[in-house]
């Protein structure tokens, strides 16, 4: 929701903005549908997988391997086609085809060399007892890989629409396959005692989750068949050459980044080890996912967003758009943020009350993916001046401080950890970047208003938590809540009206 009143406003804002409320909009359509359809498997998993259990520790756990070996296996080509699709002297296509091949490439090597080593491999990650579930997810990864580069094909083409529908492609057949393993395959158990064997021998429906994201991964990748043409674009290796030189800092950027997000969740296991450890790292995964509104409205600027800094980056109202990005990003990123602080008390039967321990570290996760989407608005004057090592650095930096927390802190304070570690490790990288950019790649932001919607944001938070106090009544809380967000709304219309004068 807070993607399409961000599409509405700014599209006041000028020309470039308007294209970008239009795409944010269609890309915000396709993350927040869809992440909504995947939010309805949150109460299925947290009610049909027992917390006791550690299941959903396990779902959590080898979500997170797979995001950061996808990281890996895209080392930064996603923005590097559009770096290099858009530079005068290159060739778009050969640029495409070249990236597809590099990326392809590495993604067989990838496979080989699981497959060849796969009884280590899934010992070292804890799943000796299913190897199985390295060898799907690996797959999996794989033909994402090649998937990013072909969707961000369809981002630089401006093709929101077929980017739409394939997302959808591979969300609603999952979600009905899910909703197949929890509530249709129990009900065969009598009748065909295969099936229970199986159901159990995969820890109770846990292990098919992967098996059916492959199978809808798979079907995606059907519909980019036109997209495959792209490898008759043929390969150059000069340029090649060129673009690993430009991707690899990016590579670590990327590296460095996603470990900022799932590190926590790999490491957790080894640093509370046991059953205890996969318990907490369940309550923790399902609690983080109410937080998970604020990536999906960063994801879908991200979509929009890049491809026009990258297409204007020669114009002289490149740095007024960045401005204006950043300024509206984080006018809406709070907007998120006070929605879902005010309607928790409906937003937390997503998942079940035995999880709900967790809630607390969900504001502090939010602000931390509130830094990150800051940091990606900043990254753009590294990327712009093709000094993407900048960019390396800090991310590595921010990393260093969130693993140190969580290795500090996790066995001491189990969960709360990660969300500190996350906070810590993103404001750091955000703060360098504001600091380095200022001399790098001046860009006047508008700070007094995006200082001054911070301050109203934290007044109207504090306003809610000493009603909340005064009034232990969920419906006045939420009547509440909606006028607060409707008056910080008032607040941004009059912003918008001033800033077109």
């Amino acid at each position: 929701m807070a993607a399409n009143f961000a599409a509405i406003f700014v599209i006041f804002a000028n020309m470039n903005l308007k294209s970008l409320a239009k795409d944010t909009a269609i890309y915000g359509m396709s993350s927040i549908v869809g992440r909504f359809l995947n939010y309805l498997l949150v109460p299925v998993y947290t009610y049909k997988i027992a917390v006791e259990s550690g299941g959903y520790g396990i779902v959590t756990n080898l979500y997170a391997y797979t995001a950061l070996f996808l990281a890996l296996l895209t080392f930064g080509m996603e923005t590097t086609l559009f770096r290099f699709s858009n530079k005068e002297g290159e060739d778009a296509s050969k640029v495409y085809g070249t990236t597809l091949r590099l990326v392809g490439a590495v993604g067989l090597i990838f496979l080989a060399a699981v497959f060849i080593l796969i009884k280590p491999i899934s010992g070292a990650m804890g799943y000796s007892g299913h190897p199985e579930y390295v060898g799907c997810m690996a797959i999996i990864v794989a033909f994402d890989a090649f998937q990013a580069i072909m969707f961000s094909r369809l981002r630089l083409q401006r093709r929101p629409v077929k980017f739409m529908a394939l997302k959808f492609a591979f969300i609603i057949p999952n979600v009905l396959l899910n909703l197949g393993i929890f509530f249709i395959l129990p009900l065969l158990f009598d009748k065909f005692p295969a099936i229970r064997e199986l159901y159990v021998r995969f820890d109770y429906g846990v292990g098919l989750i992967f098996f059916a994201n492959l199978i809808c991964t798979s079907c995606v990748f059907l519909g980019f068949i036109p997209e495959l043409k792209g490898l008759g674009y043929g390969f150059d290796t000069g340029l090649a050459k060129r673009l690993l030189k430009y991707s690899w800092p990016l590579l670590i950027l990327s590296l460095v980044g996603i470990l900022n997000q799932v590190a926590d969740k790999i490491m957790f296991t080894h640093l509370m080890p046991g059953h205890e450890g996969q318990v907490q790292l369940g309550i923790y995964g399902a609690c983080v996912k109410i937080a998970m509104i604020m990536s999906l409205l960063t994801q879908a600027f991200r979509y929009a967003y890049e491809p026009i800094v990258f297409n204007g980056s020669r114009d002289k109202d490149s740095p007024q758009t960045l401005a204006d990005g950043m300024k509206y990003f984080i006018i809406f990123t709070l907007l998120a943020f006070l929605a879902v602080e005010f309607y928790m008390p409906a937003l937390r039967h997503f998942i079940r009350p035995t999880y709900w321990e967790g809630l607390d570290v969900v504001p502090i996760v939010m602000i931390a993916e509130i830094f990150m989407g800051i940091y990606f608005n900043l990254s753009f004057w590294y990327k712009l001046t093709d000094q993407t090592w900048w960019g390396a650095v800090m991310s590595a930096t921010g990393a260093a401080v969130m693993i140190a927390v969580n290795v500090i802190f996790v066995p001491k304070i189990g969960y709360w950890a990660c969300a500190w570690g996350g906070f810590a490790g993103y404001g750091t990288a955000m703060l360098m970047s504001a600091l380095i950019g200022r001399k790098k790649f001046p860009v006047k932001y508008d700070w007094r208003s995006i200082v001054s919607f911070a301050v109203i944001a934290a007044f109207y938070l504090f306003l809610y938590d000493k009603a909340g106090r005064a009034f232990d009544n969920v419906w006045v809380m939420m009547v509440l809540g909606t006028l607060l967000i409707a008056s910080y709304l008032y607040l941004v219309w009059k912003n918008i009206k001033t800033d077109k004068k």
